[in-house]
């Protein structure tokens, strides 16, 4: 069975008992240096100020998540996380090629702040496409058929 995008915003987690328990497992496996707040508060205060995560999902569970906030430009991800059983397996990678898929789909290029991301983030990034902007402050990825000077 393939990996798929599951997108949990704040109707799918009200509604999906198994998608909370899955998207609060997947946060659990984080550092806590990683998280600004316990599990439980930052994906209800993620979900509370309107944005959502895309998962990755395999076998009916979700397995890896990333936060997602659209600002009308751009989706601006952070907080990427896989549990631990299913690391280095490439889910990661998966998740981020479906979301830059959904993200054409929508004609939205990809962002992540720089300050947010660990190495091991930047390498993924940088691997899969995404470049440092001139300034420093972010990566990006310009899908095709976008215009890479409209969307900055």
């Amino acid at each position: 069975m393939p990996v798929t995008l599951h997108p949990v915003d704040r109707a799918a987690w009200e509604a999906d008992a198994q998608a909370r328990s899955d998207l609060a497992r997947i946060y659990a496996d984080a550092p806590a240096e990683r998280l600004p707040a316990p599990v439980d508060a930052f994906i209800d205060d993620h979900l509370a100020a309107g944005h959502a995560f895309l998962c990755a999902r395999f076998n009916d569970r979700l397995l890896g998540a990333v936060a997602v906030r659209d600002d009308g430009t751009a989706w601006w991800l952070s907080h990427f996380c896989v549990r631990k059983p299913t690391r280095r397996r490439g889910v990661g990678s998966r998740l981020l090629a479906l979301v830059s898929e959904s993200a054409n789909a929508e004609g939205k290029p990809l962002r992540a702040e720089a300050a947010q991301l660990q190495m091991a983030d930047q390498v993924l990034l940088s691997r899969l496409g995404y470049r440092l902007t001139r300034d420093g402050d972010h990566y990006e990825l310009i899908l095709p058929g976008l215009d890479k000077e409209t969307h900055r």
